[in-house]
């Protein structure tokens, strides 16, 4: 927490500096930690951004600034000073970072959070994958980043909904049907080629035999339904073993055919809306949708000269009802196949009169399997794909999770299954539960020692002065700031990357460091930090649904 209050405070001697300047703006100036080899805690851009817009050099505006950090924020730094073509290096308190101890063995897995804040009802819709299939990979990234997501927006107050789309209407769901139709026949001696754009997994067939072995006559078998019952509660337990839960599942079926006293389905009233609106019009016996007028390419269809409703007619209703259920915000975590479709859908938002600020769409890009250093070739409906429910069995579910959050969502992965099953360091997801494994093994063996004090408030923690015991409480504290970049960014990939470097801190910590010693009273202290790194450990991996074994 120690970066954002120092943003707050200079966020407020930037605005005021400028309004001296009468210079009305909110400038987005940076605060990072410096390279290794600059002596200071933080360093920010902030005079030079200032130098730019008032064209003035940018020391004369740091050595101003310097002036007004040192008075404003006496109570956070120590020391500030200039360096190069105007970064300010911020020294920080001693006691701010042992302060920041103190909150996390308080707070402990309340360590960062935020009061919920009744304004701040948000609905995360993620996998959403058509029930033709088990889940492979892909869709595992796409539930790893929502459901991770969605923990880290609940921690900052958010009032979340997790929310399954199932698209069980369309052309798709017949042709799912007539598969396993098709397979069916053939199991009952019928001669029929299958069709080679049908659905050819093995899981078609196993649908069929239990039809057969159920002994339903074939003009009594739904087939539709049956394929989508057998799939999604297939898709429900791979979820369940990926520690992914949904709040709502949500029918695409109920917009399309289920109708109000008026006798309208939801997509009825939303494509009547547009045409009374003027935002959509009749061509060629056929709905259009003026979304040109809204920044889309070109005017898109809604429904057909047959009657049918396309893809978007269902989309635009959906993403009205989801306004209409009271929340705030909408994300959604897309495949990056959708990529054209974004300009389309926050069209249709600003037609229905919403604000498409509110709507995020999250894009993730695809993931490549390897195996002994080659790619893994995969095909959904030839059935030739690599299910989640594989990969999980063959490098459990924590690697799993991990490995998916490793990058940014718009940026492909690849994913090492060499790597991910390897016991060692050089796989990070080992490397950082291991952190807090050993932890616990200190933390366990300090038992057995009398003179241990545990009342932090009869602790000198002002004994954690080596370079590696402030590097880790300072990346400790970092956590909260690794909250809010998420928050921005709309990434869980953060806390991968933040993890990562709290495992790096505390090894190099471990190895200058010795925890239990002679000395009674950096033996207590260095238990306390122990613990918060434990802490803190615990909660990130949460974040990501992660495990955090206590030995390994």
């Amino acid at each position: 927490m120690i970066k954002q209050k120092i943003r707050e405070k200079l966020n407020d001697l930037v605005a005021s500096y400028l309004k001296n300047k009468n210079i009305d703006e909110n400038l987005k100036f940076s605060i990072e930690v410096p390279p290794e080899n600059i002596n200071a805690d933080f360093a920010t851009n902030a005079a030079m951004l200032i130098a730019k817009k008032i064209k003035i050099n940018p020391k004369l505006v740091g050595e101003e600034l310097v002036d007004k950090i040192l008075k404003e924020m006496p109570e956070l730094i120590e020391k500030a000073d200039i360096a190069g073509a105007g970064f300010i290096n911020l020294h920080i308190k001693h006691e701010v970072l042992y302060n920041e101890l103190i909150t996390i063995l308080t707070q402990k897995e309340d360590y960062g959070k935020v009061l919920n804040s009744s304004n701040k009802k948000v609905i995360v819709e993620f996998v959403s994958a058509n029930p033709t299939g088990p889940l492979h990979i892909g869709h595992g990234r796409g539930a790893a980043i929502g459901d991770s997501l969605s923990r880290i927006l609940k921690h900052l107050g958010y009032n979340v909904v997790k929310e399954y789309y199932l698209n069980d209407v369309g052309n798709q769901m017949l042709v799912l049907a007539k598969s396993t139709e098709l397979r069916y026949r053939q199991l009952k001696g019928e001669q029929i080629e299958f069709p080679q754009d049908h659905y050819q997994g093995s899981y078609i067939t196993d649908i069929a035999k239990r039809l057969i072995l159920e002994g339903k006559d074939i003009k009594d078998i739904d087939f539709r339904a049956e394929s989508v019952k057998d799939i999604l509660k297939t898709i429900e337990n791979d979820l369940r073993n990926f520690s992914v839960d949904f709040d709502n599942w949500f029918s695409e079926a109920t917009l399309a055919s289920v109708k109000n006293s008026s006798g309208q389905t939801q997509v009825d009233k939303a494509c009547q809306y547009f045409l009374e609106k003027g935002d959509a019009y009749i061509k060629d016996n056929a709905l259009w949708l003026a979304s040109t007028k809204f920044g889309d390419d070109k005017d898109r269809v809604l429904k057909r000269s047959d009657g049918r409703y396309t893809y978007l007619a269902s989309d635009v209703a959906y993403h009205k009802n989801k306004f209409e259920r009271g929340f705030s915000k909408l994300v959604n975590i897309w495949g990056a196949d959708h990529h054209g479709y974004v300009a389309r859908i926050k069209a249709c938002i600003q037609m229905l009169g919403f604000d498409q600020h509110n709507l995020n769409i999250i894009l993730y890009q695809l993931v490549s399997l390897v195996r002994n250093g080659s790619p893994i070739v995969m095909s959904t409906r030839s059935g030739e794909f690599i299910t989640l429910k594989e990969v999980i069995d063959e490098v459990g579910k924590d690697v799993c999770r991990f490995f998916f959050l490793l990058r940014s969502p718009d940026s492909p992965l690849e994913f090492d299954l060499d790597l991910a099953k390897k016991q060692s360091n050089e796989n990070p997801v080992f490397y950082v539960q291991y952190v807090s494994a050993r932890c616990n093994s200190i933390i366990k063996e300090s038992k057995n020692r009398k003179d241990i004090v545990n009342d932090i408030n009869n602790i000198d923690l002002t004994l954690l002065n080596t370079k590696e015991e402030k590097d880790l409480i300072k990346q400790l504290s970092a956590f909260c700031d690794t909250l809010f970049l998420s928050e921005k960014l709309m990434s869980p990939h953060c806390f991968t990357s933040y993890l990562i470097d709290l495992a790096d801190k505390y090894h190099a910590f471990y190895e200058k460091c010795r925890v239990l010693s002679e000395d009674t009273n950096l033996t207590s202290s260095r238990l306390k930090l122990v613990e918060s790194v434990m802490i803190v450990i615990r909660n990130g991996l949460n974040l990501l649904g992660v495990s955090c074994p206590e030995k390994m």
